[in-house]
C-alpha cells in the first residue's frame, strides 16, 4: 500500500528531516549480537515483517502501522525490533494502555536478557535504563498533564494497541518524539468507527493473515453457532457502535440469557470458556443463570480489584472455574490459549472489537484442536468469518473492506448464509452443510425449521460427521433409556426425547438401557432448562 502523501498529525509541527538524518539519527538494522541477545526464535514470517518495517524506516515512512493477528506474537516483535535498538546503543519507550500489556513486554523482554524500566504506578522510576515500558495514562499524567516527569528520550517509540492512537493521550505522547520512528501494532487497523488511521501513520505493514496462520498451526480454527440476529429495535448507536446502556438492555433479557446456559451446555463440550457481555449487570446475571445450572461461573469487571480478577482468570487457565462472564475487560491484553470456548452475548457493530473478541480463542494449546463460538449477538452475520481477509486501509476516510463477507450479505439466494433444516447449522445457502451433509432439495419442498437454536457457520471448507448412523441412534436411544430408569421417568420419556433429538422416533420400541455419556447427559440437560425457562415465561 503507498504511502499517505499527508504528514501525520501526531508528528508536531517541525519539518521532518531528510532521509539521510533520519537514518543517522535512529538504526534499527539488526546486528549479530543484537541477534543473540534477542534469543526469541523469530517465525519466518515475523522476520519478515520486521525487515519490512526495516526497509520502510530506511525509505523516510517513520510512522509504520505493523498488523499482525491476534495471536501473531506481536510482543516478540516488538521486543526483537528493542533488542536491535538497544544494541546499536539507542533508546526505546513502549507504550501500552492496561497493565497486563505491560506485564507481557516486561516478561518478554527479560526472558531476551534485556533491562527494561516500567513507568506506572506501584513500580519505582529507573530512568537510566535505555527501555522504559510506560503505561500511557501514567505518562501523560506525570510528564504531560502534572510535568513532574520528564519525559524519557526514545529513538524507537512502540504503540501497543495502537488502534487506540487517534485518543488524546496518545496524540501528546507521540507528538513529544518528532523524530523517532513510531511502530504502531494491532490486530485492527481501524477506529470504532471502521475508518483508518492515515491520520496518525503513512504507511501500513500487514503480517500474516488468520487464514495464514491457521494453516500453519499457529492458531486453531473456529466452529460457530449462531442464531438470528438480536431485536435491537430502539438501540442508539454513537461513534460507530451500539450505546452500552440501550444495548444492555435489550440483550439482557430472561428468554435470551436461558438461552445462552441452554445452549452452551449442549454445544460448547463444557470448555473452559469467556463471556462477552453487554454490561455488567448483564454479566452479572449470566453468572448467576450459569451457577443454577450447576457451572462454575465468575464474573469480572473494570471495577473487580486485581487481585481478585487475578485469582478468577488463573482458574480459568487451571480449569478449576469453568466459566468467566465479563464486560469489555477481556478484549484487549489477555491471553489464555486453554479457553477454547466463547460466548458473544454483545452486540457490535465494530469491526474491531468483534475481531478482538474472536481472537481470544484462537490460540492453539496442547490438545485444543479448534475453538467454539456460540454467537448470540448475531456478529458473524454482520462482520463475516474469524479468517475472512480484510482489506485495511489508512484512509481516514473508507472503512476496511470484508470483500468475501459483503458479496455473501447481497445475496438473498445461493451464498447467503441459512440455517440447515437438518441440524441448524449456520451455512452458506446453496451448498451442502458442512456439519450434517444435508444438501438442498427443490424449491418446491417446505422444509420445517426450529425458531431459537444455534447451528454451526460453515463453509463448507472441512468434512464433518456425516448423519448419525443407526449405531449412532441406538446409543442415544439406550443412553436415554438410562437415564428414564435412573429417574424413574415413564417408558415414553426416553422415546419422545429421541424424537426430538433426532427428529424421528426409534427403530425399536424397546430398547435394552446402556450407561450414556457425557454429550447425551449434557444434551438432556440443556432441554430442561429450556422447558424450565419456557415455564418461567408463560409464569
Amino acid at each position: 500500500m503507498p504511502p499517505d502523501d499527508r504528514k501525520p498529525a501526531a508528528v508536531g509541527a517541525a519539518d521532518r528531516p531528510d532521509i539521510e538524518q533520519q537514518q543517522r539519527a535512529v538504526d534499527i538494522t539488526p546486528t549479530e549480537s543484537a541477534q543473540g541477545a534477542a534469543n526469541l526464535n523469530l517465525r519466518a514470517y515475523q522476520r519478515e515483517a520486521i525487515a519490512r518495517v526495516r526497509a520502510e524506516a530506511k525509505r523516510g515512512n517513520r510512522r509504520v502501522l505493523l498488523v499482525a493477528p491476534t495471536g501473531a506474537g506481536k510482543t516478540v516483535l516488538a521486543a526483537s525490533m528493542i533488542a536491535d535498538t538497544v544494541a546499536a546503543g539507542q533508546r526505546v519507550l513502549f507504550l501500552a494502555h492496561r497493565r497486563e500489556l505491560i506485564q507481557q513486554a516486561a516478561a518478554k523482554l527479560f526472558d531476551a536478557g534485556i533491562d527494561a524500566g516500567i513507568i506506572q504506578a506501584g513500580h519505582h522510576a529507573r530512568p537510566d535504563v535505555s527501555v522504559q515500558i510506560a503505561s500511557v495514562q501514567t505518562l501523560h499524567a506525570r510528564a504531560i498533564r502534572g510535568r513532574k516527569l520528564e519525559m524519557p528520550a526514545a529513538d524507537l517509540l512502540i504503540i501497543d494497541e495502537a488502534h487506540h492512537v487517534r485518543a488524546r493521550t496518545y496524540v501528546d505522547i507521540v507528538a513529544a518524539y518528532p523524530d523517532a520512528i513510531v511502530v504502531g501494532l494491532t490486530a485492527t487497523p481501524i477506529r470504532a468507527d471502521g475508518m483508518g488511521l492515515g491520520s496518525c501513520f503513512n504507511i501500513l505493514v500487514e503480517v500474516a493473515s488468520v487464514a495464514e496462520l491457521t494453516v500453519a498451526g499457529f492458531l486453531v480454527p473456529a466452529r460457530i453457532y449462531a442464531p438470528t440476529r438480536p431485536d435491537l429495535t430502539g438501540v442508539r448507536t454513537e461513534r460507530g457502535d451500539y450505546v452500552k446502556d440501550d444495548l444492555a438492555a435489550a440483550m439482557d433479557k430472561q428468554q435470551l440469557t436461558g438461552d445462552i446456559v441452554e445452549h452452551w451446555l449442549s454445544l460448547a463440550e463444557r470448555r473452559r470458556t469467556a463471556v462477552f457481555a453487554s454490561g455488567v449487570a448483564h454479566s452479572l446475571h449470566l453468572r448467576d443463570e450459569f451457577r443454577r445450572a450447576g457451572v462454575m461461573a465468575e464474573h469480572i469487571s473494570g471495577d473487580t480489584p486485581v487481585e481478585e480478577r487475578d485469582a478468577i482468570l488463573g482458574g480459568l487457565t487451571r480449569g478449576d472455574v469453568e466459566i468467566v462472564c465479563n464486560a469489555m475487560v477481556l478484549t484487549e491484553g489477555w491471553d489464555a490459549p486453554e479457553v477454547s470456548a466463547l460466548i458473544l452475548a454483545r452486540p457490535t457493530r465494530s469491526l474491531s472489537l468483534y475481531r478482538q473478541m474472536i481472537g481470544r480463542a484462537l490460540r492453539p494449546s496442547p490438545g485444543k484442536t479448534d475453538a467454539i463460538i456460540l454467537d448470540h449477538s448475531g456478529a458473524v452475520f454482520e462482520h463475516g468469518f474469524p479468517d475472512d481477509s480484510i482489506e485495511w486501509s489508512l484512509s481516514t476516510d473508507h472503512r476496511a473492506i470484508n470483500r468475501s463477507h459483503n458479496a455473501r450479505k447481497q445475496h438473498t439466494r445461493g451464498e447467503a448464509l441459512s440455517t440447515c433444516p437438518e441440524c441448524f447449522a449456520i451455512r452458506l445457502g446453496g451448498k451442502r452443510c458442512g456439519s450434517c451433509g444435508w444438501r438442498p432439495r427443490p424449491r418446491a419442498v417446505d422444509v420445517e425449521t426450529v425458531a431459537g437454536n444455534l447451528g454451526e457457520v460453515s463453509r463448507d471448507r472441512v468434512a464433518r460427521k456425516p448423519d448419525p448412523d443407526a449405531v449412532e441412534r441406538r446409543k442415544w436411544h439406550a443412553g436415554l433409556a438410562y437415564i428414564a430408569r435412573e429417574r424413574g421417568y415413564r417408558s415414553g420419556w426416553a422415546s419422545a426425547n429421541f424424537r426430538e433429538r433426532f427428529g424421528t422416533w426409534p427403530d425399536d420400541r424397546h430398547i435394552e438401557p446402556a450407561a450414556p455419556d457425557e454429550s447425551i447427559r449434557r444434551w438432556v440437560k440443556s432441554r430442561q432448562i429450556a422447558f424450565a425457562r419456557r415455564q418461567e415465561i408463560v409464569r
